[in-house]
């Protein structure tokens, strides 16, 4: 989909140069006994760090070399078992020899040499990663939580062993920070209307980071999981509407309230604002166990599949315990820690709980803005939201 990145994919037949699959000694081995002037066709970054190497250096690298070949033809027939390697078509072997780095090898039979030969296969084949979701906050004070699906291949095996220890991890924290970084600059109704042209974008700033490793990026494809928080025009939408009462001077503002007859409409909308409601007190901890053990039935037991452990933090800073089992039966519930090992171990705060159990808040959410810890599987944690439904639906 997101192809179009600015870089051409290098034909496979292009691999020419990197392929010595020959078994004799100048067709698996090429430039064997060369000391790197024609043979050695890397680059400015081997040819930097080969200027600095005396003669005398050379000198011994070839002495080595021709001893450690010597002594393989002696012992062909059980040496061959360890030197000759088998490369697909879709691999490259990297060697360094006695530290110094050689021609990418294959694909066919490669010749290695015991001892002072180290090598690492790097695969060209196109692999692909999650970018987690993570927090984000949009140009309009929205808080989101993004994720990404991003597609990379190896050109250059070389440079991925070279430049960077760990090419996933490397691409994803870049992909990340560069989803961050455009992200920031779009409203909400950018996003959720434009990702597959920000797709594009984070295409192309993410291979100008990552051409240098030897990789390319094919496809990035955007996943939004949730909004944590709307925008900030979303938030100031009611007020709005009293701005235009308050616009005018505070002369005008009394003539108007002067003008008001006793018996209109406004009188009776005052009278109304001034009535409060008495906050609805929220159920404790034990009210909601409580609440639990009834609904608990071998239905809920199939969708969910798992014991909790839930860790409690009073307002006080102190602790409480309960336990949930959802992985047999037709359920337990109590307080304490369960039989066995738990699944999945819970820590949250007890208004944190309250909303949950209440429906006000939903357990992705919490887990991402940090109010949940979990402790075992994440999916399996997210199941327990059939089990919140449940408590609404029975209260």
């Amino acid at each position: 989909m997101f192809s179009r990145s600015g870089y051409q994919a290098l034909p496979l037949g292009d691999f020419d140069r990197f392929q010595q699959s020959s078994i004799g000694l100048y067709g698996a081995q090429k430039g064997f006994f060369s000391f790197g002037s024609k043979a050695d066709q890397l680059g400015s970054a081997r040819n930097a760090a080969d200027s600095s190497q005396g003669w005398l250096s050379w000198i011994c690298h070839g002495i080595i070399t021709s001893l450690v070949f010597l002594l393989m033809l002696l012992t062909f027939p059980i040496s061959g078992w360890f030197a000759l390697k088998i490369v697909p078509t879709y691999e490259r072997m990297v060697i360094f020899r006695l530290g110094r780095l050689r021609a990418p090898q294959g694909p066919g039979v490669v010749l290695l040499l015991p001892f002072i030969d180290h090598w690492q296969r790097v695969d060209l084949r196109t692999r692909a990663f999650n970018v987690p979701p993570c927090k984000l906050i949009s140009r309009d004070g929205a808080v989101l939580s993004m994720g990404a699906d991003v597609q990379f291949r190896v050109w250059d095996p070389a440079l991925s062993v070279l430049v960077v220890k760990d090419l996933v991890a490397a691409t994803r924290m870049t992909a990340q920070s560069a989803m961050a970084k455009a992200l920031g600059k779009k409203s909400l109704r950018e996003i959720q209307g434009e990702k597959l042209r920000i797709g594009e974008q984070l295409l192309l700033d993410i291979n100008d980071m990552t051409k240098s490793w030897g990789l390319e990026v094919d496809r990035v494809e955007l996943t939004m999981e949730a909004v944590l928080q709307p925008p900030r025009d979303a938030l100031q939408g009611p007020l709005g509407a009293i701005a235009p009462v308050l616009e005018g001077s505070p002369p005008q503002l009394a003539s108007h309230l002067l003008d008001s007859k006793p018996g209109a409409p406004e009188a009776d909308s005052v009278v109304t604002v001034s009535e409060v409601n008495p906050p609805r007190r929220r159920p404790s901890v034990a009210e909601l166990l409580s609440a639990v053990e009834p609904i608990l039935s071998e239905a809920l037991v199939s969708q969910v599949g798992a014991s909790y452990q839930v860790d409690i933090i009073l307002p006080g800073g102190a602790r409480s315990t309960f336990f949930i089992d959802l992985s047999s039966g037709s359920g337990r519930a109590g307080c304490g820690v369960p039989q066995g090992s738990p699944d999945v171990v819970l820590e949250v705060a007890e208004e944190d709980l309250q909303e949950l159990m209440l429906g006000e808040l939903r357990p992705l959410a919490a887990y991402m803005s940090g109010r949940l810890r979990v402790q075992g599987d994440l999916q399996l944690a997210l199941r327990l939201e059939e089990l919140f439904k449940a408590v609404k639906l029975h209260r």
